[in-house]
């Protein structure tokens, strides 16, 4: 039997050896943090178990899901609270205790009965779209609203959530009080492993009416609020609206660089920390630009950044604000053929410019879907769900809207 130890420290080191005379094949030993960034590195040198400890940034939804698709066994080691409800949200039996002896863990390897290293189901709860741009305000909050508004329409729950760290802007945009930030509340929750449905529910707001209430969870009132929203702290917290909602969407700031990792060897608060976790655990990413030869520069200087940051994760590329006026004849020719080849990029989605419907979504703080639902930018919005988001969810949405139609028509025939 192979196994893989991502345990940090000493303590790695010591169960691997301890494993090794025990006659189990020690494949690697890494730090739990390489683990997560890592997983396909990792697990290369193949592996019948995955040790791993439990941590905010270890036990990671992309490495879990890698070691189902190579169907390997995964054991947890952790002794706090948040260790367990990580291993339930990912689908994972019970952790054994962080300081468990390495004949104990090789025993019970042996045995077909090991209830807590049985292989990986899928992850609990459906996908967190995080909805990203470059710097010069692309329309990033405009197009997270629209999204969740839209979704909404097919799913039992969606969730929208504000984790911008340096413009915030979901709570003014939609009419909301942001005196204690929801997300900024969900962050301190993970700390104290009290984070569950009925905590998400309280520290919610519903916004919207039609086919049902979005939940938004408000970013924080003041930039100076950054530090509260950790690495860990975030991650944790989206694994814990995985469970609560169907779709996640989350709104998130431009910067990617991670320059406070140059400048000092602290393990401080990064201000993009939340960005980089978002992106990271997201399980696609909505990619906006402004549709103009600005936007479409700066999209292209910091399109190389993401795809670092995110590794293989899907990444669906808006086009926002399509207007010929600004990139001339033949308008949307032009952006696909910059972007495919600079950038390798050949599916774009197209939303144009409405300024009538977005300004009149700004004055009744409500999202353009319900105060101009036949315009062209909720159309472009319900085309890319339909297309590209959620493509199976939209088909059902839409054969139920039939239904209801037909049934209306049979009622006032008869």
């Amino acid at each position: 039997m192979t196994v893989v130890v991502a345990v940090d420290g000493a303590r790695g080191s010591r169960l691997a050896s301890e494993l090794r005379g025990e006659g189990l094949t020690v494949a690697a030993v890494v730090d739990a943090d390489a683990a997560a960034r890592t997983p396909r590195d990792i697990l290369a040198a193949g592996a019948d178990v995955l040790v791993v400890q439990s941590s905010p940034r270890g036990l990671s939804r992309m490495l879990v899901e890698e070691c189902h698709r190579r169907a390997i066994r995964v054991v947890v080691l952790g002794d706090d609270p948040w260790a367990r409800r990580d291993a339930g949200l990912l689908g994972l039996a019970r952790p054994l205790p962080l300081d468990v002896e390495g004949w104990v863990l090789a025993d019970a390897l042996a045995s077909p009965a090991a209830a807590f290293a049985a292989a990986p189901a899928p992850p609990r709860g459906n996908g967190v779209i995080a909805v990203w741009g470059p710097h010069g305000a692309p329309g990033r909050s405009t197009l997270a609203i629209e999204l969740a508004v839209e979704l909404r329409r097919s799913a039992a729950r969606v969730a929208l959530v504000d984790a911008d760290t340096h413009a915030p802007a979901l709570a003014v945009m939609l009419g909301l009080a942001d005196e204690g930030p929801g997300f900024a509340a969900a962050c301190r929750q993970v700390d104290l492993a009290e984070l569950d449905d009925e905590e998400l529910s309280r520290i919610s707001v519903p916004i919207g009416a039609g086919a049902g209430p979005v939940d938004v969870l408000t970013g924080i009132n003041r930039p100076g609020r950054w530090p509260e929203l950790t690495h860990e702290r975030v991650t944790g917290a989206l694994r814990a609206c995985r469970g609560w909602a169907d779709h996640v969407v989350v709104d998130v700031a431009a910067s990617l660089e991670t320059d406070e990792e140059i400048v000092s060897d602290l393990d401080g608060p990064r201000r993009n920390a939340a960005t980089l976790g978002v992106l990271q655990e997201a399980d696609m990413i909505v990619a906006v630009l402004s549709a103009d030869p600005v936007g479409v520069s700066r999209f292209l200087r910091a399109h190389a950044e993401l795809r670092a940051a995110v590794g293989a994760t899907r990444v669906v590329v808006v086009a926002n604000r399509m207007r010929p006026g600004t990139l001339g004849v033949d308008a949307r020719g032009q952006v696909r053929r910059t972007l495919e080849r600079f950038a390798g990029i050949e599916d774009v989605w197209f939303v144009p410019l409405d300024p009538r419907s977005a300004d009149a979504a700004v004055l009744a703080a409500r999202p353009v879907a319900e105060t101009s639902p036949r315009s062209p930018l909720a159309a472009a919005v319900r085309r890319v769900v339909g297309e590209a988001v959620a493509p199976a969810a939209a088909a059902s949405a839409v054969a139920r809207t039939r239904r209801r139609s037909v049934g209306r028509r049979v009622a006032r025939t008869a």
